[in-house]
C-alpha cells in the first residue's frame, strides 16, 4: 500500500487534508500518480452536497505507476489525462456513439460504483472510502478503470493538462460537437469564466465571425477577447429577462439576434437567458448543469429555436483529448493562459474560495514535488 496525501469531504461541507492508504490496480485498472489537478464547480458542490464521505476531484493528469492485468496499450511511465464519463463500450447510449452518458459507467446517471475501479483500493482508516467521479484526482495516487486513462504525447505542462477533463472539454465541446456552430455565424456566451472562455475557443475554431462575450465583471470581457471574443457586454443585474443584453446582441448582429448562444454561469435565473438571445431557428445551449427547476417563458421559444444540454461536451475521451493537444501543440489553444492560480494540497480552501468567488479561470492543485512548470 502507498500512503497518499488526500482531501477528503463528508459530502455536508467539511473538508480535510489526510494520509490514505492506496493499493495495487485490479484487472483491468491503473494506478496514477497524480501530478495536477484543476479545481471546478462540481467539485464545490459535491462537497456540500453529497452526504458521504469521498476523495475530492475530478480534473487531473498525472503518470502511470503500474497497470493491472489485461491492460494493453498504457504503460508505466506514460503521462496521461483523466476522463470521468467512462464508458463501457457495449451499453446502448456507447454504441449509439454517446460515450459521454455511457448507461453502466457514467456517474450522472445514477450508476454507483460500476465506473468504479476496485474501491478497496483507496482505504481511511482501513476502510474504503470512494474517489470523487470514479477518480478522486485531489490525491497524489489514485487507481481507476483503464477507460479513464487517455495517454497523451505532448510537452503540455501537467497544470494546463489537467483541466483538459472537464472545464476545458466541457466549453470547447458545447460549440463543436454539441452546437456544431457554423463558419462565419455568430455566437452569445454568457459567463467567461473557465466554461465560458473554452466555448469561445470552440465558436473560434469552428469560425465563427462574431463571438459576444456576456459577464458583470469588465475584467473578465478582456480576457475573453484575448481567448476570441470580438465584442463584449456587461450584463446588468437589474435586467432580469436579458432583455437590455438582447437589444445590445441586435445591434451587433446587424438588427438580428444571434445564431448560438451559450450559458456558462451555472446560475439557475440564467437558464432561459440563451433563448432571448438567439433569432427564430437558432441554438440555445445550456452548458452548466443546471439542474434546479426553471419556469420558462414559452414565447422564449418563437419561432423554431432549438434548446439544448449537452453533457461534458459530448466528449469521446480519445478523440476529442488528441484533437484538443494538437490544437494546444500548435499555438490554436490557449491552456496554459487558463490556469490562474496554482495551489498546494494544504492551500485548498484558498484554492475553493477564490473559485466560488470569480477570482480565477481556472485554479490548480500540484501535488507534492511538483509545480506548474513540470512537463
Amino acid at each position: 500500500m502507498i500512503a497518499s496525501k488526500s482531501v477528503i469531504s463528508d459530502g455536508k461541507g467539511n473538508i480535510s487534508v489526510e494520509t490514505v492508504q492506496v493499493g495495487p490496480p485490479g484487472a483491468g485498472e491503473v494506478l496514477v500518480k497524480i501530478v495536477a489537478a484543476g479545481l471546478c464547480h462540481t467539485d464545490w458542490d459535491s462537497i456540500q452536497n453529497w452526504n458521504k464521505a469521498f476523495i475530492v476531484g475530478h480534473e487531473g493528469a498525472g503518470i502511470v505507476e503500474a497497470v493491472g492485468e489485461g491492460v494493453t496499450g498504457i504503460n508505466k511511465g506514460d503521462k496521461v489525462i483523466l476522463n470521468w464519463a467512462i464508458p463501457c463500450g457495449e451499453c446502448f447510449q456507447c454504441r449509439e456513439g454517446n460515450l459521454h452518458i455511457c448507461e453502466v459507467n457514467s456517474p450522472v446517471c445514477g450508476c454507483g460504483l460500476d465506473g468504479h475501479a476496485h474501491i478497496e483500493s483507496s482505504k481511511r482508516a482501513d476502510k474504503p472510502i470512494e474517489r470523487s467521479f470514479h477518480l478522486g484526482t485531489l490525491s497524489e495516487y489514485t487507481v481507476v478503470k483503464k477507460e479513464a486513462v487517455v495517454v497523451i504525447n505532448s510537452d503540455i505542462p501537467y497544470s494546463s493538462a489537467s483541466i483538459v477533463g472537464c472545464g476545458v472539454m466541457t466549453g470547447w465541446g458545447s460549440a463543436v460537437n454539441a452546437a456544431k456552430v457554423d463558419a462565419g455565424s455568430s455566437a452569445c456566451i454568457i459567463g467567461c469564466g473557465g466554461v465560458g472562455l473554452n466555448c469561445i475557443q470552440g465558436a473560434k475554431h469552428s469560425g465563427a465571425a462574431i463571438i459576444i462575450a456576456i459577464d458583470i465583471n469588465d475584467e473578465r470581457l478582456e480576457q475573453a477577447k484575448q481567448f476570441g471574443a470580438t465584442h463584449g457586454i456587461i450584463a446588468e443585474k437589474d435586467d432580469v429577462d436579458f432583455a437590455n443584453v438582447a437589444e445590445k446582441v441586435r445591434e451587433i448582429c446587424g438588427g438580428r439576434s444571434a445564431d448560438y448562444a451559450f450559458e456558462c454561469t451555472a446560475i439557475p435565473a440564467l437558464g432561459s437567458a440563451p433563448l432571448a438571445l438567439v433569432r427564430s431557428a437558432g441554438t440555445a445551449v445550456q452548458v452548466s448543469g443546471i439542474e434546479q427547476r426553471i419556469d420558462f417563458n414559452c414565447e422564449l421559444f418563437e419561432w423554431d429555436k432549438i434548446y439544448i444540454n449537452p453533457l461534458y461536451g459530448m466528449c469521446n475521451p480519445e478523440r476529442d483529448f488528441t484533437k484538443l493537444l494538437r490544437l494546444y501543440d500548435t499555438g490554436a489553444l490557449k491552456l496554459d493562459e487558463l490556469v490562474t492560480k496554482t495551489y498546494s494540497l494544504e492551500d485548498i480552501a484558498t484554492g475553493l474560495d477564490d473559485l466560488i468567488n470569480g477570482r480565477v479561470a481556472k485554479g490548480v492543485v500540484m501535488m507534492p514535488g511538483y509545480d506548474k512548470a513540470s512537463n
